[in-house]
């Protein structure tokens, strides 16, 4: 099995380089093949309770299984959901149900998925306590446990922050929170960790984790929310008893079969593919800070995941929009923040956090690399990087 995806060994002038793998990824062949059955005649609803549905709810549960394999959890842990955001939002309000009024503790930094679920229930009455992160992006321990009341229900810290790539100490929050008390519940999105490190969810002791199928090869439109045995939620989709009755719904057995597909594949070797996504996430990002104006925008030595690149240009002067549309030109795609907030023309919320003034959060440029990408793109994007920054600022 290979752990790095065959990519061109050099980066032609005509290619698109897609440094938005945050965003999404490539399906991968494999995971396409897997999927095709599924797709056709033998899609049958693994409710059913006749032949064909019989063996649809085999090759779904089979793809439980290499999902819960992928992070270290049991099968009946994993509850399949329409995507990361659903699973964010069933473990946030699902949670805060059990105990209406109970107190949260949520991270500024975190996705929009999670912020915006934990804002609407402030709105109704439940305490929240925000925080925000340091000047490196991290969400502090000292401050959760700080942050910690009696009353707490659920805390949430993502593992690799899907603008910046910094990466929190999910283990040391972890910690904090048991100290602190025996009812808080941790939630930690791992959206951007599978495939590129060793994601083992007792190793991050978190009580809810969160994937998606479609940031590590896997087709968009499922994710899954790992539920630590005894855990309780409310159901937010009713219906049918679907997800041991966790989450009502025809189950959707082809995109389960791609996503099983698609994590087995990313937690093999995912130690070695993290390596070779960094080392050339590296070389770009040497390249690109050597150009006058070009600024890191985490401090030397912060701990990321390694995926990520991102830079600020003060001179853009709030306009990083022109900046990625001649990056685009140029056969660059990145990106100014989350791919939730595309079209928005306000500031990212979570460089905003971080202190940053809003021209300065309008000046940053996100680049993400996959396994496929090689030391020849890193070096060509450079370029392309450097010719479109030119003609922005010229």
């Amino acid at each position: 099995m290979r752990w790095v995806r065959a990519g061109a060994d050099q980066a032609p002038a005509d290619r698109v380089l897609d440094l938005d793998r945050a965003a999404t990824t490539p399906l991968l062949p494999e995971v396409r093949d897997a999927m095709l059955p599924w797709l056709g005649a033998a899609g049958a609803n693994a409710s059913a309770v006749h032949g064909g549905g019989r063996a649809a709810r085999r090759a779904l549960e089979d793809a439980r299984e290499r999902v819960a394999a992928a992070v270290g959890a049991a099968p009946s842990e994993v509850v399949f959901t329409s995507g990361a955001t659903e699973a964010d939002q069933l473990a946030l309000v699902g949670g805060a149900a059990t105990c209406p009024g109970g107190h949260l503790v949520v991270g500024r930094g975190e996705h929009p998925a999670v912020v915006r679920a934990a804002e609407q229930l402030e709105a109704l009455g439940y305490p929240v306590t925000w925080l925000a992160p340091g000047p490196d992006g991290r969400l502090a321990p000292d401050a959760v446990r700080q942050a910690l009341r009696d009353d707490t229900l659920l805390v949430a810290a993502m593992r690799v922050n899907n603008e910046t790539g910094a990466c929190n100490d999910v283990a040391g929050i972890a910690r904090a929170v048991r100290e602190r008390s025996t009812r808080a519940h941790l939630l930690c999105d791992a959206v951007q960790s599978l495939g590129l490190e060793s994601l083992r969810r007792d190793e991050l002791d978190a009580d809810l984790l969160v994937l998606s199928a479609h940031k590590s090869g896997g087709p968009q439109g499922i994710g899954a929310l790992v539920v630590r045995a005894g855990v309780e939620l409310v159901p937010q989709a009713w219906g049918g008893s679907q997800e041991r009755g966790r989450r009502a719904g025809t189950s959707p057995v082809a995109l389960a079969v791609g996503f099983g597909m698609a994590a087995e594949l990313a937690a093999a070797n995912a130690e070695l593919r993290g390596a070779h996504v960094a080392a050339v996430r590296d070389r770009f990002e040497a390249a690109v800070l050597a150009l006058p104006g070009v600024e890191p925008s985490l401090p030397p030595g912060t701990l990321r995941g390694p995926k990520h690149a991102h830079v600020v240009v003060p001179a853009l002067r709030g306009d990083g929009e022109t900046l990625l549309m001649n990056l685009d030109a140029e056969g660059v795609w990145a990106s100014l923040g989350s791919a939730c907030a595309a079209g928005s023309l306000e500031p990212s919320p979570v460089l905003l956090a971080m202190g940053w003034a809003a021209p300065r959060a309008r000046s940053a440029v996100r680049f993400s690399f996959g396994d496929d990408h090689s030391e020849d793109d890193a070096d060509e994007a450079a370029l392309r990087f450097a010719r479109a920054l030119e003609r922005t600022l010229s």
